[in-house]
């Protein structure tokens, strides 16, 4: 698949870091060049593949991505018994599930299952960790990307980069 002039989204970075203006939004599928409305953009999942990330049986298709505030909105596809470890939504996360089920594994609200057609929000600096013991699709929207709390320490984002250095700039807003 050609992504374009912006090069592929990976755990929300790009490859091919081409410079971009400030407030460019990026976004890994093929929207067509037409005459219409230049705000409005469509983008086809449909046509884009599936991105494996670095937790195992979790793949996602970054459908908007602005990097220099941190918007995302992604859909995420997750295997059986696929796990999101231990991370914290640091702004407004929201999840609308249509297949399977997201079950909050650890934390505050351990036990917690949002089944399809059900939609469930977090508030700013919620922690936990996620499961789908049977698989699931969801549309996932995070106004910055989560934290991810590492064994070791480190606090990194979806790609395993530091969450500060990347992200810590779109907090002074």
């Amino acid at each position: 698949m050609d992504a374009g002039a912006h090069g592929r989204l990976i755990g929300y970075h790009r490859t091919n870091d081409a410079p971009t203006a400030q407030g460019d939004i990026v976004m890994d599928a093929i929207t067509p060049n037409t005459k219409a409305d230049q705000h409005s953009h469509v983008v086809r999942p449909a046509n884009m593949e599936w991105q494996k990330t670095r937790f195992p049986g979790c793949e996602v298709k970054p459908l908007l991505f602005d990097k220099q505030t941190g918007l995302v909105t992604a859909l995420m596809r997750f295997a059986p018994g696929a796990v999101l470890p231990d991370h914290e939504h640091v702004k407004i996360e929201q999840t609308y599930v249509l297949e399977g089920k997201l079950v909050d594994k650890e934390g505050p609200a351990a036990g917690l299952e949002v089944k399809p057609g059900e939609f469930v929000w977090r508030e700013p600096g919620s922690r936990h960790v996620a499961c789908t013991p049977e698989g699931g699709l969801m549309l996932a929207m995070f106004q910055i990307p989560n934290k991810f709390h590492e064994r070791d320490g480190r606090v990194t984002d979806l790609g395993g980069k530091d969450w500060e250095s990347l992200w810590a700039h779109a907090m002074k807003d």
